[in-house]
């Protein structure tokens, strides 16, 4: 298959721990053509979603791991499949990259995840749907409800709601002088929303990354600990990942999670739990497929590139 995959520079990513290089590693060796395609390449013009693209080339190197060819402008229909793996935030233009790649799906390309999907399943809201598993919590922009969540659960995290790799997260309490500050900052004075979630303690054995393609879980997950100078757990904040078999209470989330992510057409996505909760259904561009596939002999992103194959 014709492969593309949008994402960010590809010149700014750590290969080793790259989960979208992953997949272009494993999509190469089943002998795949790859493409790729930054997310200012994308337009549209009459209705006919096209972007500027390159042949990419890639070597499981730390330094001179990728090759491209010249640009080139093709319609999106020229493609198989489609990878909308750019980061958050998820802001208007990642919206608009979305109705483009929507545009594709339409005249018959399959992009995963799929473009309504990432629109409708806001990674940190997206929780609210499976409240068995989740934490005490309030979403709001609305700095005295949110305040009075505090108040009412004390010990809580306060993170805003289209961050990533643990940025804006704050630890606070009911008892915190610094707790208008972090509201006022948070909700940038009212406008933005923000979740107040329960602390779980259980972070201190790590946040667990899971990954699921097409609803089924992978059976290992790796958690994320904290550093002794942090409360976050993100690699991106000095965490240190280690390998774990999944609990029974993973299962149990991954089994109520999992079907609706597949009727939604979220073909990969990662769950976050520590302890017995849910906090996060990641679907823009989950990542720990490297880290995974080191530890226990995976090829999660070969299993992927095979469900694709099915798909198609």
């Amino acid at each position: 298959m014709k492969l593309a995959v949008v994402m960010d520079p590809i010149e700014s990513i750590n290969p080793k721990k790259d989960s979208s290089f992953a997949m272009l590693l494993a999509a190469q060796n089943r002998g795949h053509q790859l493409h790729y395609i930054r997310p200012d390449g994308l337009f549209t013009s009459g209705g006919q979603p096209a972007a500027l693209n390159q042949v990419i080339k890639v070597q499981d190197q730390a330094h001179n791991y990728f090759s491209l060819g010249p640009i080139t402008t093709s319609p999106l229909t020229d493609f198989d499949c489609i990878a909308m793996r750019k980061d958050p935030p998820f802001d208007m233009e990642y919206i608009m990259d979305t109705y483009i790649l929507e545009l594709a799906e339409i005249q018959g390309v399959l992009v995963f995840n799929k473009p309504q999907a990432l629109r409708d399943a806001n990674e940190k809201f997206f929780t609210e749907f499976f409240t068995d598993f989740t934490p005490a919590n309030r979403i709001s922009r609305n700095p005295e409800l949110l305040r009075q969540a505090v108040h009412d659960l004390d010990q809580v995290i306060i993170k805003p709601m289209d961050g990533m790799g643990g940025q804006s997260i704050f630890k606070t309490s009911k008892n915190d002088k610094n707790l208008n500050v972090i509201l006022e900052t948070v909700t940038q004075n009212g406008t933005q929303t923000t979740i107040v979630q329960k602390f779980i303690p259980e972070i201190s054995a790590g946040d667990k990354r899971i990954l699921l393609i097409n609803g089924e879980a992978v059976p290992y997950a790796l958690a994320r600990i904290p550093s002794d100078q942090d409360f976050r757990g993100n690699l991106a904040k000095g965490g240190t990942g280690k390998g774990v078999e999944l609990s029974q209470r993973d299962w149990a989330i991954c089994e109520a999670v999992g079907p609706v992510l597949k009727s939604m057409g979220i073909v990969f996505a990662g769950i976050d739990v520590i302890g017995d909760y849910l906090t996060e259904i990641n679907v823009t561009s989950p990542t720990c497929i490297r880290e995974l596939d080191e530890l226990y002999d995976l090829d999660i992103a070969g299993d992927l590139i095979d469900t694709l194959e099915k798909m198609l």
